[in-house]
């Protein structure tokens, strides 16, 4: 499975936000996207998911984004602010949500409500989640049904340590099972840790890919 852009641009009201994108994603690794607010990360993701078109190509394993597929076949997305149904539990929301295609069982499910560190059986509906549950139940959306691509924006944004935590676990299970990763952090000693490779972005222009030395790192 690799995702790759060739010359990947994209326009808003005359302003390029995407410049000449090209880089490859492959199976089993998780690419951090690094670079200032603006700078293009999440436009980057908005493209691979086919939620914005661009000109130039984004090959997703031999299909092209906006020809011959208009979205990733697989793909688990926590892009900005989750949106779910105010007054439906969190196990309710990821219930409607696993009812389109049917991947994942309500035992599925309740696994992954544990481990991003939600009650299944919590009565609470979203509109009574702190920041940090609403967080952890986009998490669980994004990563429920094991597609091929994940992507995460600021997946650690309002969680504690133990949340910070599983999600270094969750990305780890992701990747071992050979899953593209792509995620943005603030957190830089963070992003380092659960990335493999970082992308930097500076004013919608890859300007480096570097390869992380684990050796370096300290948990």
């Amino acid at each position: 499975m690799y995702i790759e852009l060739k010359d990947v641009s994209k326009k808003i009201k005359g302003i390029e936000v995407l410049k000449n994108l090209n880089c490859r994603f492959e199976s089993g690794k998780v690419y951090g996207l690094k670079g200032k607010n603006g700078s293009g990360k999440t436009m980057l993701m908005r493209a691979v998911c086919g939620l914005i078109k661009t000109s130039g190509k984004i090959d997703i394993n031999g299909e092209i984004l906006g020809k011959t597929i208009s979205f990733p076949r697989s793909v688990g997305i926590l892009i900005e602010n989750p949106a779910f149904i105010a007054g439906y539990t969190g196990k309710k929301n990821l219930q409607v949500l696993a009812s389109i295609q049917k991947r994942i069982s309500d035992e599925g499910i309740v696994k992954t409500l544990k481990a991003v560190g939600l009650d299944p059986e919590d009565k609470r509906t979203y509109r009574k989640y702190s920041l940090g549950m609403k967080q952890r139940l986009g998490i669980a959306a994004g990563v429920m049904e094991n597609p091929d691509i994940v992507i995460l924006d600021e997946p650690i944004n309002a969680l504690d340590e133990s949340g910070a935590l599983q999600v270094r676990e969750i990305l780890k299970e992701q990747k071992d099972r050979g899953a593209i990763v792509i995620l943005a952090c603030h957190d830089t000693e963070e992003l380092e840790f659960l990335s493999d490779e970082i992308i930097n972005i500076s004013d919608g222009e890859i300007t480096g890919i570097v390869a992380v030395d684990k050796n370096k790192i300290k948990e």
